[in-house]
């Protein structure tokens, strides 16, 4: 092939993927969007913040910023005129007093639920289950606000640095705990109750991956109090972990189960429950013991 049949390809190419740039979609860039929440969550959580405020003004001044440039990314976002993304962007930080009161249960959550944590600070400042779940509530609340694509971006980026996955459209109660976290996925129909705590490795997922069962419910709901342990999986839309429940590690359950039930998996005929079960052992779903 000669030099010119090179160049007349090459020149395809590029005017190929010009077409295509100019059909995508418009979306907010994902560092953006990581940088704004990073300075969102330092300013809720002083633990997480790379600057110090002299003034009560100063920091009013920078929410305002971050207040600005969110209407920015939501109007990249939104399919609408900019002063709808400036009244979502109102909204959203008009909510931050009661979003930075739900950060504040979670990490006393984890700190409670961690005999490892010294302290809430030290849990605000390195535990990677704060930043997933703050994540989650900040995305959550956009998300309630029909705010598309910055949701699943910051989801993203939470996933990204911590190893946990949470669907901005699960609904999440309060003071919830996440220990560990690496490998966590909790999907977009998931219920979960208040006072959870659930550990590394756990998976709410969906029965089917059918893309014509996307409107309905796929997750399972988890009720309040539950403690759900390493590498558990729990599956279906219909499947409810009873109040007070405890799911010991690498439990597979597709079926409801009572409240105050203990799960377990049988290893030669003995039950294994709680955080010391064994990953290589065999699942039996539905070991209840109460």
């Amino acid at each position: 092939m000669d030099v010119l049949t090179h160049s007349t390809l090459l020149d395809a190419f590029v005017a190929e993927r010009f077409e295509e740039h100019e059909a995508c979609k418009r979306c907010p860039p994902s560092a953006r969007v990581a940088d704004w929440f990073a300075e969102l969550l330092g300013l809720l959580v002083p633990e997480r913040s790379e600057r110090r405020y002299a003034s009560v003004e100063e920091l009013q001044g920078h929410l305002h910023e971050l207040q600005a440039r969110l209407a920015e990314l939501v109007a990249v976002a939104l399919p609408v005129a900019p002063p709808s993304a400036a009244s979502v962007s109102e909204r959203f930080t008009a909510a931050l007093p009661e979003l930075h009161a739900r950060i504040v249960e979670d990490v006393a959550a984890i700190d409670r639920g961690d005999p490892a944590a010294s302290s809430a600070s030290e849990v605000a400042r390195t535990y990677p289950g704060v930043l997933a779940i703050a994540a989650y509530r900040v995305a959550h609340a956009l998300h309630g606000l029909g705010v598309p694509l910055l949701p699943r971006i910051l989801s993203a980026h939470a996933h990204g640095a911590t190893g946990i996955d949470i669907h901005p459209s699960a609904r999440i109660g309060r003071h919830f705990c996440i220990d560990h976290g690496t490998g966590v996925v909790i999907g977009a129909t998931a219920v979960i109750g208040e006072r959870v705590k659930i550990y590394q490795g756990v998976t709410l997922g969906g029965l089917s991956v059918r893309k014509q069962d996307a409107a309905i419910k796929r997750h399972p709901t988890i009720e309040d109090e539950v403690v759900i342990y390493a590498g558990a999986t729990i599956l279906g839309g219909e499947t409810v972990i009873g109040r007070g429940s405890v799911i010991g590690g690498n439990v597979w359950l597709t079926r409801s189960v009572p409240p105050k039930s203990r799960i377990s998996y049988r290893v030669n005929g003995a039950a294994v429950d709680g955080a010391g079960a064994d990953a290589g052992a065999v699942v039996q779903a539905g070991q209840a013991e109460s």
